[in-house]
């Protein structure tokens, strides 16, 4: 599964050239995927692969969609890049679903969101309290042992809840160390880290935009059970609110405004 593509082509490819991604039957995209300097690019490259990707909508396209039925988003690289998509693009996006659940052999059904089962934006972290998980999992039917889920750009893989959750960081907009993009396969439960510290602009994105541009990098594998083995430090502020009292808020909703 790949997450959080925000419109960086070039990591985009360079992650779907990956061996595991190239040869894999199904590739789930889990939200976020246009909001960024190369909106349009990426939804065709993603979408020129046919029935072999899957999409859940994450906040970011919620949000894309939104800025084109005159609803501005706080983001100015949002709006920007919703006035670059073409009409079919829209429709695509406005269409995505909050969650998809699929079989996977080994794991039973499988379930995929872009923040929890529940909302787009709500913010979990791989530390925080057993008790918000349950919270953030109550109603999911009790034969799914698996959740894959993305929005805070930090890759990591937990037991909680009776529950493996699995977060594959961010493709275009990773959140820690120079570069940090990743790419999980659900079977192996590997997580393949890419090291890039080169960055360039974007022709015709928003002055200041540049994207990283991952070359090749090492690999680590995230055993069921660790905490994490790639996981980039949680941002002070999201640590901070995730740690209040529940409902546990970053901005006084219990969202979160990754990315765009």
């Amino acid at each position: 599964m790949l997450s959080d593509v925000h419109g960086a082509l070039p990591a985009l490819e360079a992650v779907l050239a990956e061996p595991e991604v190239a040869a894999a039957d199904l590739i789930v995209v889990t939200g976020d995927v246009a909001a960024g300097p190369q909106p349009v690019e990426v939804l065709d490259l993603l979408t020129g692969l046919g029935a072999r990707v899957r999409w859940v909508r994450g906040n970011a396209d919620r949000e894309l969609v939104q800025a084109r039925a005159g609803r501005p988003s706080e983001h100015d690289v949002s709006n920007w890049a919703a006035e670059q998509l073409r009409a079919d693009q829209v429709v695509l996006l406005a269409a995505l679903p909050l969650t998809l659940t699929l079989p996977v052999a080994g794991l039973g059904p499988v379930l995929f969101c872009h923040a929890t089962p529940r909302d787009d934006e709500e913010v979990v972290l791989v530390d925080s309290r057993p008790a918000r998980w349950a919270e953030v999992f109550a109603g999911l039917p009790p034969e799914v042992r698996t959740v894959v889920c993305g929005h805070t750009h930090m890759p990591f893989t937990r037991l909680v809840d009776r529950r493996l959750v699995i977060n594959p960081g961010s493709v275009g907009m990773p959140y820690g160390g120079p570069g940090r993009t990743g790419h999980c396969s659900v079977r192996g439960c590997s997580c393949a880290v890419r090291d890039s510290t080169s960055t360039r602009p974007v022709p015709g994105s928003p002055p200041g935009r540049a994207i990283r541009t991952p070359p090749p990098g090492r690999t680590s594998t995230c055993a069921p059970g660790t905490a994490t083995s790639t996981r980039s430090p949680p941002s002070p502020r999201a640590t901070a609110a995730d740690r209040r009292p529940a409902p546990e808020r970053t901005d006084g909703t219990g969202r979160g405004h990754h990315g765009a």
